[in-house]
């Protein structure tokens, strides 16, 4: 079956058919139309309706490659180098989504490229509704599917704003001229629209689309499992929620586990890879996992595995999730410089210590699976100074598939010499960093890194993918926006907050399911830091859920395990009310500054469409 993204826009096409070859003569400026073909007419006929509706799926790309908004600033993502104390007190310098300083305010870039993003895929959406009442010649249900694919971008596009703003402008139809008109509506009418075209979605989409990546009745039925938790939460009073919504978002949850099953395994849902590039596995990528209902296209085609023309996000095109979480292997000894074999991975979105303290590294399989703890040396190496400052005369020999680098688990750290890399005093021929060393804090004197091993922390490759073109993008692996393990914790997070009637049983039982399937022995106990912002303390505690400890932070820290660097942190911690909380028990830049308050439960509106309406548009309390 062909992906929805693996298209050409007829206006391409267009835009070349009247190339001239004729030679300097008068004719040269005779004007002889060779079309009268225009969007109105074209967007009537029931190829130009096709075209217009494959037009809302590209912005996707851009819209979920632009996570600034909804990862950086929490209880996971945040630059390191903060807990090392060789280094000098300074100010923070983190960034303003870290921090919640006075530049996090409507001038910041990150702000207005989502809003603009957000809108531009909104205007397509209501485009595509307005006009379909005028296309002839395409069957009626047909035409029902294509509108309610795009009722559905539009709610999905309209919950992400809400959820980011509070109170937004809601155009429901195509804008064809210029308006300074941005009159904000209530959130309580936004949530009613969003629901309202999910309804009506859900009644008309195909349980299996007619192209991969479009959407599906499943897809429907998940958002409105989503939308309703959000609202039930009813944000400051505000979203004309009510417990009654704890029961829907249930009902809807539990529609989607009876249709799409869990993946036998966690690592079933992302690239094939092996640890060490030398033994590389190269066969087929699976991202088309039946526990997948709805994700972001991208395809093998160098022409067109780009985000959205009309808004790049990035030159290369492509998947960026494997290069952009920070950690890496360029800088091992015995690396090939730039190449595939360990990419390129720059700290857009860095992982928090915490995070890795959430994890039983020895019986959550997730854990391999998202961190190299593991870093090899690619080629050989002769007379590699593991301290070069200190003692350039300590030389040793490195061959091509040798271990240069290994990320202790936090729970075993290394405590004795023979444990130890020699360029701290012990045995082995390769770093060992401990976990409360990550961030900068490893082999340091007055101030210096001594070390010639790498340091830092282990890189984050859940996404990570082998054999795409050295690069900051490239990927051609599907990006998961919704998927059934959610929806498990989506019922379990429904009945804690009083919902009742699951097919499952209780919370517990929803979440033990995603749990258990990512265990190596299902039933077992696994323990993860009870202080995880401690990166000293070694008390743990099991996050295995019963009828008595089940909580919205346990399925929290299970959302955190089980979703990470997916689209959602930041609407996990705002629709719970927990975000003032949990960063500033595990963001380090946010307690250090102590800045976060109420106002940052939402963002500030971009300055610049204030200056562009009129009547001018509200800024949201306290920006």
């Amino acid at each position: 079956m062909k992906s929805i993204l693996n298209i050409r826009f007829a206006a391409v096409a267009l835009a070349f058919t009247g190339v001239l070859v004729s030679g300097c003569k008068k004719t040269f400026l005779d004007e002889n139309p060779v079309s009268t073909l225009t969007t109105d007419s074209y967007y009537k006929t029931p190829t130009g309706f096709e075209d217009l509706v494959k037009s809302c799926y590209p912005l996707l790309r851009n819209i979920h490659q632009a996570r600034q908004l909804v990862l950086n600033g929490t209880d996971l993502f945040y630059p390191g180098g903060y807990n090392d104390p060789k280094f000098a007190t300074s100010a923070p310098n983190a960034g303003s989504l870290n921090q919640y300083d006075v530049g996090l305010n409507g001038s910041l870039a990150d702000v207005g490229t989502l809003w603009t993003l957000l809108y531009a895929e909104l205007g397509r959406t209501n485009t595509v509704i307005s006009r379909a009442g005028a296309v002839s010649g395409m069957s009626e249900t047909l035409k029902a599917t294509r509108v309610s694919e795009a009722k559905f971008l539009r709610a999905l596009t309209l919950f992400y704003l809400v959820q980011q703003w509070g109170d937004i402008p809601m155009p429901l139809v195509e804008i064809q001229g210029a308006s300074k008109d941005a009159k904000r509506v209530s959130q309580a009418d936004v949530y009613k629209q969003i629901l309202d075209d999910l309804l009506d979605a859900e009644g008309k989409l195909p349980a299996v689309a007619s192209d991969y990546g479009r959407v599906t009745k499943g897809a429907a039925q998940f958002l409105l499992s989503k939308v309703y938790l959000t609202r039930g939460w009813n944000f400051q009073n505000a979203l004309g929620g009510s417990t009654a919504d704890f029961n829907s978002a249930l009902q809807y949850a539990d529609k989607v586990i009876a249709t799409y099953p869990l993946a036998a395994k966690y690592k079933d849902l992302f690239p094939i890879r092996s640890e060490n590039p030398l033994t590389q596995y190269t066969g087929a990528q699976n991202d088309k996992n039946p526990e997948i209902i709805f994700s972001v296209q991208w395809n093998s085609d160098v022409l067109t595995n780009k985000t959205d023309p009309a808004f790049a996000q990035d030159a290369a095109g492509g998947n960026n999730l494997h290069s952009v979480f920070g950690g890496g292997g360029e800088g091992f000894p015995g690396t090939k410089g730039r190449t595939s074999d360990y990419n390129r991975s720059q700290p857009i979105y860095p992982l928090g210590a915490a995070i890795y303290r959430m994890y039983d590294p020895q019986v959550d399989l997730r854990y391999d699976h998202n961190f190299l703890d593991v870093g090899y040396a690619l080629l050989p190496v002769a007379g590699f100074k593991p301290l070069p400052n200190l003692n350039p005369n300590l030389k040793i020999d490195i061959k091509a598939g040798d271990t240069v680098v290994y990320f202790r688990p936090w729970n075993r750290p290394a405590t004795t010499a023979n444990e130890r890399g020699i360029d701290v005093g012990g045995t082995r021929k390769y770093s060992v960093i401990n976990c409360d060393e990550w961030g900068g804090g490893y082999s340091i004197v007055n101030g210096v890194v001594t070390t010639g091993f790498p340091t830092g922390e282990p890189n984050m490759w859940k996404f990570w993918q082998p054999g795409i073109p050295y690069g900051d993008a490239y990927g051609t692996f599907n990006e998961s926006i919704f998927r059934v393990a959610e929806a498990y914790l989506i019922a379990a997070e429904a009945i804690v907050k009083g919902a009742t009637g699951g097919k499952l049983g209780g919370a517990e039982v929803y979440y033990n399911k995603v749990l258990d399937r990512a265990l190596a022995t299902a039933g077992a106990d696994p323990k993860c830091a009870k202080f995880p912002e401690d990166l000293k303390s070694q008390e743990a505690v099991s996050y295995r859920a019963t009828s008595a400890n089940i909580s919205v932070d346990l399925i929290l820290d299970e959302r955190a395990r089980e979703l990470l660097g997916e689209y959602d942190r930041w609407f996990d911690l705002k629709r719970t009310g927990k975000l003032i909380e949990r960063v500033l028990r595990y963001n380090p830049w946010a307690k250090k500054s102590n800045t976060i308050k109420d106002i940052h439960y939402l963002r500030p509106i971009p300055q610049s469409e204030i200056d562009l309406s009129f009547p001018a548009m509200t800024q949201n309390p306290g920006y």
